[in-house]
This record gives C-alpha cells, sequence and structure tokens, in this order.
C-alpha cells in the first residue's frame, strides 16, 4: 500500500437541525449507548462528539440547514458493528422500545426486532437492521455471521 494511503475512518458527521443537540446525546449516548468525546471549547454548543468503542473513530453531530420535516430520503449511512448477533438484537430492540416510546429523541424508523431488514437482500450481506434518527439520519448496524 502507497504511504499516502488513508489507513482508517476517522469520523463520520451526521447533520441535525438547529436547536437538537440534546436529541442527539439522548438518542446517541443514552439509547444507543456512545460516549462523549471532549469537542472543541469554541464549538461545545453546535456539536458533539462520540467515540465508538475503544478506538479512534467517532461520529460527529452538528447542525447543518436542514428542517426536522424534510423530505429528502437518502441512502447515505455509517455501519456500526456489534460484537454478536445477540448484541445487535438487543440493540435493536432497545432503538425499537424508545421508538414506541414516542420520545422527542426516537428514531424516526427502525426495522422491527424479529421481522425482515429494509436493506437490500442478499446472502452476502451480514445481519444488520436500519434505522433513521430523529433528524432523517440512516444508520446501519450489523453483526458477524
Amino acid at each position: 500500500m502507497p504511504p499516502y494511503t488513508p489507513i482508517l475512518l476517522q469520523h463520520v458527521n451526521l447533520p441535525v437541525p438547529k436547536g437538537t443537540l440534546h436529541l442527539a446525546q439522548e438518542f446517541y449516548g443514552e439509547v444507543i449507548g456512545f460516549e462523549n468525546d471532549p469537542v472543541p471549547q469554541l464549538q461545545r454548543d453546535i456539536l458533539l462528539w462520540f467515540r465508538i468503542g475503544d478506538g479512534p473513530q467517532q461520529i460527529h453531530v452538528a447542525f447543518e440547514n436542514i428542517s426536522p420535516d424534510s423530505k429528502i430520503i437518502s441512502s447515505r449511512h455509517p455501519c456500526f458493528q456489534l460484537s454478536s448477533p445477540e448484541a445487535l438484537l438487543s440493540l435493536q430492540r432497545r432503538i425499537y422500545e424508545h421508538k414506541q416510546s414516542g420520545a422527542e429523541s426516537s428514531a424516526l424508523e427502525c426495522d422491527q426486532p424479529g421481522e425482515e431488514n429494509s436493506g437490500s437482500k442478499g446472502v452476502e450481506y451480514p445481519t444488520r437492521f436500519f434505522v433513521r434518527d430523529y433528524a432523517g439520519n440512516r444508520l446501519e448496524f450489523s453483526a458477524p455471521k
């Protein structure tokens, strides 16, 4: 591999409407369980950083000029791998139950546990499910078979 080739994905930025960082904190921090990383002092009121596992990868959540009722549906998404199919199902149930609660920070869409996932089908795909967070960002969660 040439020395100029990137060696890892450091972060993914997910846009959310202004004034909804508290919802991002609830959904990504409390429901999914990501730990917060410190953000630059001058940006602490406009973005959040969440650490993925023990590694250097992060999810950045930042304001963008989008409306919560936007009808733009994008298939762009990050995929988070869990340690096992059991852990995947546990998280899926947690997100689905949070959605059913009707909380303001709950997912707009979530594949129902035990039902077929909403992604492309094929034997080459891992065990997975999809969610659209409260701001409409598509998220994929997978586990090794």
